[in-house]
């Protein structure tokens, strides 16, 4: 790995990118996109309205719509006013939705172990490690108010 911190970011940014491929890849046999997962997923953790998904998933508010309706003609997303601000429209994990997510979470981490074969069982440990521990600094800086 290269030694100097920028370099040893690239080649981390560069890996990110490719990875990003790989699990779209993977999805292709569950029928859904990459953003189409992440935004399952996001829903996951609870329900979540419109402004913040297009903020979440970096997109624009028509992007946010577009999304969404395919995921709610497909029975993954139901819509759902807010009981407290009527304005407001949150979306929601449906059964299916539970399902959908469940078999690319599966599809996910198929490929994932497959990608693991080529590294020795320790470095496959810290290559998870890793992820997991990626995954706590997004959720660390989204809970500080960053994007």
């Amino acid at each position: 790995m290269a030694a100097n911190p920028h370099a040893r970011g690239v080649v981390a940014a560069r890996a990110a990118a490719r990875l990003a491929r790989f699990v779209t890849v993977g999805l292709a046999e569950t029928d859904l996109s990459l953003p189409q997962y992440r935004l399952l997923a996001f829903l996951d953790d609870g329900g979540t309205a419109h402004a913040d998904l297009a903020q979440l998933l970096t997109v624009s508010s028509p992007s946010v719509t577009a999304l969404v309706d395919g995921l709610v003609a497909r029975d993954y997303v139901e819509r759902r006013k807010d009981p407290e601000d009527g304005r407001r429209i949150d979306f929601l994990l449906t059964s299916d939705g539970h399902d959908a997510l469940e078999a690319a979470d599966n599809a996910v981490v198929a490929c994932l172990t497959e990608l693991g074969t080529h590294l020795g069982e320790e470095e496959a440990e810290t290559a998870v490690r890793g992820l997991e521990l990626a995954d706590e600094a997004i959720r660390r800086h989204r809970e500080a108010g960053g994007r």
